[in-house]
């Protein structure tokens, strides 16, 4: 089984949308930890360029996270609806909804460019792939995570070589297997659960981003602790500058999780377009990314922070700007 132990028991999550850049990655492992590039929303050609540029800046290991294909098929009248109920929102900002369409985030031909030439560690979120795929990653090397909100899920995923525990105070997507309600277990109980039910390694994701916090999860048997929020503000993060002032301004006062953006629970900074909107939004990812897609580039280039998706988890407060081998060496800073 291929081994997983970063020098420093940190990993930067993969944060799909453009925060995980390969500078990103790269400062991450340059510093002792583990970084993450994100293949979702990304093309095939696209991941590869990250990979080559992160190589050009690491000679360390680093993960590459792949989307698994969702199974949605949504309502059609209720997806008509919810399109008819946002589409003020893309007049307003001048541009017109993208198509409510399903894909698989191209993920055959993702996996057929990783098992060509890949990187040291490929995780797994939304599902775990089939015993041949993973068998086939590890014939080349690689360490196999899978990424788990239940200890069902738990199960279903012990073919992998080490569980990404996710709780609820993750910020961004929920991992789970289904788009099911994201439920409300906490991280600290959620590995509990699964180390009860697996003997995997794990490593502890969800509202982590202190000194403190880390050594917790490690004391609790965690092998490496995930901070994903934390990283956003870091110089080398590809994080909008909306969605940076967003972390740090002072009419944001908490987080929810919400399906109003993309169709799938991800827990976010609570604006406008979360409150009036969470409610009406169907069980339907991606369609609903795809669909809402457009307005939400539109927010994020106009400065508008009350139209697109603030991803952040419950301790986002404590972000900070600084290098991201600074806020490395802060979380590790007790262990």
């Amino acid at each position: 089984m291929p081994t997983f132990a970063p020098d420093v028991p940190i990993v930067q999550a993969p944060m799909a949308g453009g925060a995980s850049t390969p500078e990103l990655a790269a400062a991450v492992c340059e510093a002792g930890a583990l970084g993450f590039l994100a293949a979702g929303y990304k093309s095939t050609a696209q991941m590869r360029q990250e990979i080559e540029r992160t190589r050009a800046l690491t000679s360390r290991p680093f993960g590459m996270n792949l989307f698994v294909p969702t199974a949605d098929t949504p309502d059609q009248a209720e997806l008509g609806a919810y399109a008819e109920a946002v589409g003020a929102e893309a007049r307003r900002l001048g541009v017109s909804l993208g198509r409510p369409e399903g894909g698989d985030d191209d993920f055959d031909a993702k996996v057929a460019d990783l098992l060509a030439d890949p990187p040291a560690v490929v995780s797994f979120t939304f599902g775990f792939p089939d015993a041949g795929l993973i068998r086939a990653l590890r014939d080349q090397g690689v360490t196999v995570v899978a990424t788990v909100t239940s200890a069902q899920e738990a199960r279903q995923a012990s073919a992998a070589d080490v569980l990404c525990v996710q709780g609820q105070e993750a910020g961004g997507h929920r991992g789970s297997f289904t788009n099911a309600d994201a439920g409300d277990v906490g991280l600290d109980e959620l590995v509990a659960r699964v180390r009860a039910v697996s003997r995997l390694p794990v490593i502890a994701a969800g509202g982590l981003a202190t000194a403190a916090d880390v050594a917790r999860v490690l004391a609790a048997g965690a092998v490496a602790a995930v901070a994903g929020t934390a990283f956003l503000l870091a110089r080398e993060a590809g994080t909008s500058a909306t969605h940076r002032a967003a972390l740090s301004d002072p009419r944001f006062t908490e987080t929810a999780v919400t399906r109003a953006f993309t169709g799938r629970p991800a827990r976010g900074l609570v604006n406008t377009f979360m409150s009036r909107y969470s409610a009406q939004a169907p069980a339907a990812y991606p369609h609903v990314h795809h669909l809402t897609a457009p307005l939400r580039r539109a927010a994020a280039a106009s400065g508008d922070a009350e139209t697109l998706h603030l991803w952040a988890g419950a301790s986002w407060r404590l972000a900070r700007e600084a290098p991201a081998a600074e806020i490395v060496a802060e979380l590790a800073r007790r262990i």
